[in-house]
């Protein structure tokens, strides 16, 4: 790569290390819309979908949108009814209540909005799964179209198309794509019909789609799915799209969490995507869907303002429930350190948090992990998480088979289940038989991976620029890791919420900062407390740091060694 296209040494080895042969470097580091847009139609029923849809424009029909309280629920049913409205269609929002109503179609909410005039349900980030509420929705006259990406059962639900790339018999190789991604690729194509038919000309102006791209950039991200292919695409252009400010919603979002620099891909799965997240999990769950439609200023500053809040206080429930399950894990690890498979639950943990806790145990332990909230009529809704090759969702529709959970599924890395308390233990069981043999073999494969050495003076702002120019990354396209070698940790200290932040110097003078992301009471916190004025091999990632207008590049802290 650096004969053939001039590239610096060390984006060349980032590349490299992500499996971009030289031919492909070029396409990698601009990657076009229109160079990985593939045909919509070969999802398997987007033409059914489609013909549909246009059917419901050319009526003037009332189309209904069910969505998901999470941050891709919200954007896709925000795409898709600013898509519908703006051809003049009347398209109301349902986002679920995640505690009284749960994930996907229920039969009373599509009761209400077909009392409402809709003749057209759309079931967007959700859907697959949603058999018996469909059919009743098919029963009361309500025509069906499902936007989803969640794993799928052999059997389908009653629709007139599924369009989703993970069902069994769907063979595009879109299965990456979240939601988001499935709805623009939908709205590609309705746009495609819809000019073929001459709708669009004076007074009826046709959409520009690369404005929603802000949407599937956002919900590409915060939903965790692989950052390859046309995904890279939708981030690194979407992003474009929302540095220009143009949607309402989310620049006050932006204004809300204090955000003055433009945004990065992290900040959509660690700034705007907890926040959206927030009303689903604990407040109200339309919230996020009406941020991101909304166009009236002073609306859009009232609802960021809320879901701020709305955040910090799902981050102080959080830390207290993630306390107490890594406080009962760790017991039970003593006794049993080669259990597969971590499943925890308490009735004081709200519905909204499990998920995070989940997360926060798959983290710390490095292996599956299940959170539940025990709810007083006996039933138990719990969110996991996994590690790469140990598919959770498949195991959880294993267990929706077997009769020992009531609904369930998701995704080979996330899945969300119902059950009644006391299968919580069968349930735990069969998730360690189903899954213990691809967590030993993902464990023992689990290695951190350097992409090069680097030095104290070479962490610059400049070089965190460079390799930025490989990204976006993510999920399936990892940030480069360097090793320090022999840097000597002058200080160290803990700030904000358990972070630990310390300062390494090379033996030629130069130093650099560091951060530990929620560390001082892990054992690599203790090790960088314990070891100021030692040299050590450390290892991290690179960003920028800015405070009051200054760039500095920071070290990130992920494993450290000593140097002797």
């Amino acid at each position: 790569m650096v004969q053939a296209h001039g590239l610096p040494e060390l984006l060349a080895r980032v590349l490299a290390g992500r499996g971009v042969v030289p031919e492909a470097a070029a396409a990698h580091l601009a990657p076009r819309l229109r160079d990985l847009m593939p045909d919509p139609s070969t999802l398997l029923d987007m033409d059914a979908a489609v013909r549909r849809l246009v059917r419901a424009v050319r009526r003037g029909e009332t189309v209904a949108i069910f969505g998901d309280y999470d941050v891709d629920g919200a954007a896709s049913a925000a795409m898709l009814a600013e898509y519908l409205r703006g051809l003049g269609l009347t398209a109301p929002v349902h986002i679920p209540d995640r505690i009284t109503e749960g994930y996907g179609p229920n039969v009373a909410a599509i009761t209400a909005l077909a009392a409402e005039g809709a003749s057209l349900l759309v079931c967007v980030d959700c859907g697959t799964s949603g058999h018996g509420p469909l059919e009743e929705a098919e029963k009361s006259g309500l025509d069906v179209i499902v936007l989803d990406h969640h794993a799928a059962s052999e059997a389908l639900p009653p629709a007139r198309a599924v369009v989703n790339p993970n069902r069994l018999d769907d063979l595009s190789g879109l299965g990456h794509l979240c939601a988001a991604g499935i709805v623009f690729l939908t709205l590609a194509a309705l746009n495609r019909a819809l000019r073929a038919e001459g709708w669009f000309g004076p007074g009826r102006p046709e959409p520009r789609l690369t404005d929603a791209l802000d949407l599937v950039a956002l919900a590409t991200v915060a939903d965790v799915v692989p950052l390859v292919g046309l995904n890279r695409a939708f981030v690194t252009q979407g992003l474009t799209v929302m540095r220009g400010r143009g949607r309402t919603g989310l620049a006050a979002l932006l204004d809300a969490a204090s955000l003055a620099e433009p945004p990065e891909a992290w900040h959509l799965g660690f700034v705007l995507g907890p926040r959206i997240n927030a009303g689903g999990r604990i407040g109200d769950s339309s919230l996020g869907a009406r941020l991101l439609t909304t166009v009236d200023g002073i609306e859009a500053a009232r609802i960021a303002a809320d879901l701020d809040r709305l955040n910090r206080e799902r981050q102080a429930i959080e830390a207290q429930a993630v306390a107490e399950a890594e406080a009962e894990m760790d017991r039970a690890l003593t006794e049993d350190p080669s259990r597969p498979v971590l499943v925890t639950g308490s009735a004081a943990w709200h519905p909204g948090v499990v998920g995070l806790v989940a997360a926060r145990l798959k983290e710390r332990f490095g292996r599956p992990s299940f959170a539940f909230a025990l709810r007083p009529d006996g039933t138990a809704t719990g969110s996991g998480r996994s590690i790469p090759g140990a598919d959770l969702g498949l195991a959880v529709r294993a267990c929706v088979e077997a009769g020992l959970a009531a609904k369930g599924g998701g995704h080979a890395m996330a899945a969300g289940v119902t059950l009644r308390s006391e299968a919580l233990s069968a349930f735990a069981t069969h998730l360690s038989e189903t899954l213990a043999a691809a967590v030993v073999r993902a464990r023992e494969a689990d290695a951190l991976l350097i992409d090069g050495g680097l030095s104290a003076g070479g962490a610059t702002a400049e070089t965190v620029r460079l390799i930025q120019r490989a990204g976006p990354f993510g999920q399936g396209a990892p940030e480069p890791v360097f090793a320090l070698a022999r840097h000597r940790i002058v200080d160290a200290g803990v700030v904000g919420s358990g972070h630990v932040r310390a300062r390494l110097r090379s033996r030629d003078g130069q130093a650099v900062g560091a951060i530990c992301f929620r560390a001082a009471e892990r054992p690599l916190g203790r090790a960088i407390l314990g070891n100021i004025g030692r040299e050590m091999h450390v290892a991290g990632t690179l960003s920028c740091d800015r405070w009051r207008g200054a760039e500095r590049a920071q070290v990130r802290i992920v494993d450290l060694a000593p140097a002797d």
